[in-house]
């Protein structure tokens, strides 16, 4: 079980309850629908970002990584990336993913919560 982000590119919704449905449709169009689409460049950006503060786990010999899938980019398609963190590491990596994506523009959800962050 890990616990989820997603983080996309776009304008800030008005409130959680809009952040739910953007989610949704962009899932469902990027990630569950045929089309498969390269990442955008402002999410290539976030993720080379991420990996350079945690290494990849496909890459993780110390086991120190957060992410629950590897490779981190492949959880991405154009401009949406939803990926997970494993439980015990999700309060700092979380918080550091929210933070990071808010400081490049782009928005951050918590599905667990079902609220934008931070």
């Amino acid at each position: 079980m890990s616990y989820d982000l997603a983080v996309w590119e776009g304008e800030r919704p008005a409130d959680n309850k809009i952040a739910r449905r953007v989610f949704s449709d962009l899932y469902d169009r990027y990630l569950d629908g045929e089309i498969e689409e390269p990442p955008s460049v402002g999410i290539t950006a976030y993720v080379t970002a991420l990996l350079e503060r945690w290494c990849d786990i496909t890459e993780d010999v110390d086991e120190t990584s957060p992410w629950s899938v590897g490779p981190l980019i492949d959880a991405a398609s154009g401009p949406l990336i939803y990926f997970g963190m494993g439980w015990g590491r999700a309060e700092e990596a979380s918080a550091y993913a929210a933070g990071l994506a808010d400081s490049m523009g782009l928005i951050c959800f918590d599905v667990q919560q079902d609220r934008l962050r931070p």
